[in-house]
């Protein structure tokens, strides 16, 4: 059983420097502009508006870290989440967006503190090429990565069990690192939160 605590944020970041000192584990969402990855964040810190939701793709433009408290089984943690940029479709220029990689790249091949990336995909949608560009890229780092699949309240429940197979074999992982999830039906909190905690 996870219980959360307390959640708040903690700065934002473009680059090292502003990064806040690595004192807790730290655990990255990374995933498209449209993906539902700030209301995913949200639903797991049981906060309507701890990260900012908008109706316009591609709004967080910085790494923004937010200090969660949790408890598990009786054992009280904290873990830091870093929210980073969306990509794919936001709408801002090509420009704009060429910054955004090197500061992702960075954050991902640099941290020490980073435990675990949590790459996020549309379950109605399915991984798209630039989703599997991410994967393998997180992958090539080194990085320990949770597929978490959102928006399946837009799928029938009956199809949900298939799609999560035909996800994990799309990306060539196992099923048991696939988690399907909804923001809006609060489906998979606790094991995003038990995947997390066991790769931490």
């Amino acid at each position: 059983m996870i219980r959360i605590l307390d959640a708040r944020f903690v700065t934002t970041a473009v680059s090292p420097e502003q990064y806040p000192s690595a004192t807790l584990p730290e655990v990255a969402f990374v995933g498209r502009s449209n993906v539902g990855k700030s209301s995913m964040i949200n639903a797991l810190v049981g906060r309507r508006k701890l990260v900012r939701v908008s109706k316009t793709p591609g709004r967080t433009r910085t790494i923004n870290f937010f200090d969660v408290d949790l408890e598990r089984d009786r054992a009280r943690r904290s873990i830091r989440l870093a929210d980073m940029p969306g990509f794919g479709f936001a709408r801002v220029s090509k420009s704009e967006r060429k910054k955004w990689e090197p500061m992702i790249t960075t954050y991902v091949a640099q941290r020490q503190s980073l435990r675990a990336v949590v790459c996020i995909i549309d379950a109605e949608v399915g991984p798209t090429s630039t989703d599997h560009q991410a994967l393998d890229y997180l992958t090539d780092a080194g990085r320990s990565v949770l597929v978490v699949a959102t928006k399946v309240d837009r799928i029938g429940k009956a199809k949900r069990k298939p799609r999560l197979s035909s996800i994990a074999k799309q990306l060539n992982i196992p099923e048991n690192r696939v988690v399907l999830f909804s923001a809006v039906e609060a489906i998979g909190v606790d094991e995003v939160w038990e995947a997390l905690l066991d790769s931490l």
